[in-house]
């Protein structure tokens, strides 16, 4: 998995809280071992919390996608005082998927279900919040990423955890990282 020199890094964006840092809305974290056993010394992991990244902070209050209704589709709210954030997180997005792209990277682990992050089955409130949501959201960051860098592989770590998804999945990292970042 090591690079050659002339090589850009193999470098992965990763959930921050995956890689332990308690940057969760409870000031926790979801620490993955295999990020550190599994995936080799020679990838450089990109650390990025979103919501910390927004300004929202640690602890902060939950935020869910919320489906608005007819003609305001989803939105990014927090749980308890309903301010929205999605048009703060669109602009976020926007911003750091670019800065991301510019850092050349091959690869990408997001956190399951997050309203920012999560890859598919993220929990869609209707209107009031007091129903049973659906599980067919994106996160909204995750959403930029993929418009953005729609041949990236981005996988969510719950996936990962399968030894052979996670080899199955360096494999593709390896291809892309052979393919859009060719030796100089």
């Amino acid at each position: 998995m090591s690079s050659t020199p002339g090589n850009d890094p193999l470098r992965v964006g990763v959930s921050s809280c995956l890689l332990g840092e308690a940057v969760r809305w409870d000031g926790g974290h979801k620490r993955e071992a295999f990020l550190f056993d599994g995936l080799g010394a020679d990838v450089e992991l990109i650390a990025v919390c979103p919501e910390l990244e927004l300004g929202l902070g640690v602890p902060r209050e939950p935020i869910r996608l919320v489906d608005a209704g007819p003609g305001k589709g989803l939105r990014l709210v927090a749980e308890a005082s309903g301010r929205d954030h999605t048009q703060a997180m669109a602009d976020f997005s926007r911003e750091r998927v670019g800065q991301l792209a510019d850092l050349s990277l091959s690869g990408y682990v997001l956190k399951r279900r997050s309203p920012s992050c999560g890859v598919l089955g993220v929990p869609i409130w209707s209107g009031g919040g007091k129903s049973v949501p659906r599980l067919d959201g994106r996160g909204l960051f995750a959403a930029a990423l993929h418009e953005v860098l729609p041949e990236l592989p981005i996988e969510e770590e719950h996936h990962l955890r399968d030894p052979a998804r996670r080899e199955e999945w360096m494999a593709r990292v390896l291809a892309y990282h052979q393919c859009f970042h060719p030796p100089s």
